[in-house]
Formats: structure tokens, C-alpha cells, sequence
């Protein structure tokens, strides 16, 4: 039976894994395994050991912290920050920002930002 904080982390992975661009099979290379073992990880059907979450985490850049965020004591209280990311524009609009050098994104950020504050 799933755990809600697998499936939890399980979509953090998934999320970070489709912002960065990396497909299963690249990140299980880095990571040293096979990408039928990314899946089961993805869906929550196999727990992540602590040591692999570590080298997950280095493998798409972020802290390990990102996998637990929007979860408190052990409840998933909101939804994942990536669902978004689900809509094909979205993702490509997220890619398509990352790909920028920063202080092109920084510039884009807050132009964004401030059509929003006058919506």
C-alpha cells in the first residue's frame, strides 16, 4: 500500500525531473540505476532510501528539503507546487525560463510580476 509521503516525494521527483528537461532514463544513469526503479520511485510504489533521495537530489539540483515541502507531520497539506507543470505550455514556459541566463530570468520575473500586481 502507498504512503502518502512516497507519493508525495515520489511527485517532487517527477516535477523537479520535467522542469529541468531530464527524462527517467538520464536521471537514472546519474543516479546508477535503472529507470524502471525512477518510475516505481515517481508513482510512490517504492520508498526512496534516504542515501538515494541524497543522490537524487544532487542529480536535479536541488536540497533534499524540496522533496518534503508542502508537507506537515507527515500529511500532504497542499497540493504540489509543480501540478502546474502537468499543462504542456506551462512546462514549456518553465523550461523555456531556465534556459534563460539569470539576469535575463531576474528581468523576466519581475515583468511578470508586476503585470500580475495590475491585473
Amino acid at each position: 500500500m502507498k504512503h502518502d509521503v512516497d507519493v508525495h516525494v515520489g511527485k517532487r521527483i517527477r516535477h523537479r525531473r520535467w522542469m529541468i528537461g531530464m527524462t527517467q532514463q538520464q536521471l537514472a544513469e546519474k543516479v546508477g540505476i535503472k529507470f524502471q526503479q525512477i518510475q516505481k520511485y515517481e508513482t510512490g510504489m517504492n520508498r526512496v532510501s534516504a542515501s538515494r533521495l541524497w543522490d537524487i537530489a544532487r542529480a536535479v539540483d536541488v536540497p533534499v528539503s524540496f522533496f518534503f515541502e508542502g508537507l506537515e507531520d507527515g500529511l500532504v497539506h497542499n497540493a504540489v507546487e509543480g501540478d502546474i507543470l502537468a499543462d504542456k505550455e506551462a512546462l514549456q514556459l518553465v523550461r523555456a525560463y531556465y534556459a534563460m541566463p539569470e539576469a535575463q530570468r531576474r528581468q523576466i520575473f519581475e515583468l511578470a510580476r508586476v503585470l500580475s500586481d495590475a491585473a
